[in-house]
């Protein structure tokens, strides 16, 4: 949400023509689709995104799963503005991304994967000079960077030059500007590419902050693990169209086939079994004394119990994870 600079309070979504904020949607594409015209004119080209219909609502953080080429840039680059899609139809907070581009702008943050940060100024500066070019007065954007530095643990580093911060400080100084001018919707490109393990989870710690404060969020990610532990939806396209959608533990579960709790119960003894035998021989062989047959049994009908409770055990079987249903989805073949 940007700011009024003459009246330095902030301009509602109304005043600026989008959205209701109890809107339950805050991004909806109706047959969106974006085909590449060939080189020569002569053949019919590549069509990176296919007759899209997505929704994502607001307050939530939505990933964007999918291998190379599978459209996922594409489809982020038409909900941003930088490009314009070939037929369909998309909105982001009630506004047409191609009927008023420069409005959907004020509602959008976006954190690209390289570094776009200005080299020429400070990270506090970075923020400031960002709210000043969303229309916030002088002090508004003071008081706006230092509240950024703070919450996102760089109030230190708020007079340090760009080049001299880490790969984390710097990703984490990038959303923090994204967010600086209050957008309806942040757009992640892959957040944590190329980031330690410690600064991984210092920017999903500020991450799901915002998102408790309401911030709705769609990430594009390579880490299952991250999608699987942080998103609230997924999901998984691959030639540009959507072949799977839903709650990653919707998706694991659906793997399954439907076919309940004894495949996947029985996925994971084998699984540890496996992987008992392969670290502790001697312990393998006292495993083996147990009557197998009946630990299964009795497993499957304890896990079945809670799924007809609603108790939500489906993580008990770790055989199926949301990678497992990625490859599943998409193959295992390399793509460039």
């Amino acid at each position: 949400m940007s700011t009024d600079s003459k009246a330095g309070g902030p301009r509602t979504s109304e005043a600026l023509g989008g959205a209701e904020p109890s809107r339950p949607e805050v991004i909806a594409t109706s047959r969106l689709t974006k085909t590449y015209p060939s080189r020569d004119g002569r053949a019919a080209g590549l069509t990176a995104v296919d007759g899209l219909d997505l929704s994502v609502r607001r307050g939530e953080i939505f990933g964007l799963l999918g291998p190379n080429g599978a459209g996922k840039t594409t489809t982020v680059g038409m909900l941003t503005t930088r490009v314009v899609p070939t037929s369909g139809h998309a909105e982001v907070n009630g506004v047409d991304v191609a009927a008023d581009p420069a409005l959907v702008k004020h509602f959008i943050g976006v954190v690209h994967q390289v570094n776009t940060l200005d080299r020429s100024l400070n990270a506090w500066e970075n923020l400031y000079f960002h709210g000043r070019y969303y229309g916030m007065g002088a002090k508004a954007a003071r008081d706006a960077a230092d509240e950024q530095l703070e919450r996102f643990r760089l109030s230190h580093r708020a007079r340090s030059e760009v080049r001299t911060l880490s790969g984390g400080m710097a990703r984490r100084l990038m959303v923090a500007r994204a967010l600086l001018h209050r957008p309806a919707v942040l757009f992640l490109d892959e957040p944590t590419a190329s980031l330690d393990p410690q600064s991984r989870l210092a920017l999903w710690e500020v991450l799901k902050e915002i998102r408790a404060d309401g911030q709705t969020i769609l990430l594009t990610t390579h880490y299952m693990e991250e999608a699987e532990a942080f998103c609230d939806r997924v999901a998984i396209m691959d030639h540009g169209r959507i072949l799977a959608l839903g709650t990653p533990a919707h998706l694991k579960h659906a793997a399954g086939d439907g076919r309940g709790a004894g495949p996947t119960v029985k996925a994971w003894l084998a699984r540890l079994w496996a992987e008992t035998r392969a670290a502790d021989p001697d312990a393998a062989d006292h495993g083996r004394r147990l009557d197998r047959p009946a630990v299964e049994a009795t497993l499957v009908e304890v896990v079945e119990a809670a799924e007809r409770l609603g108790l939500g055990l489906d993580d008990l079987g770790q055989g199926v994870t949301l990678e497992t249903v990625f490859f599943q989805l998409t193959g295992r073949d390399l793509r460039e």
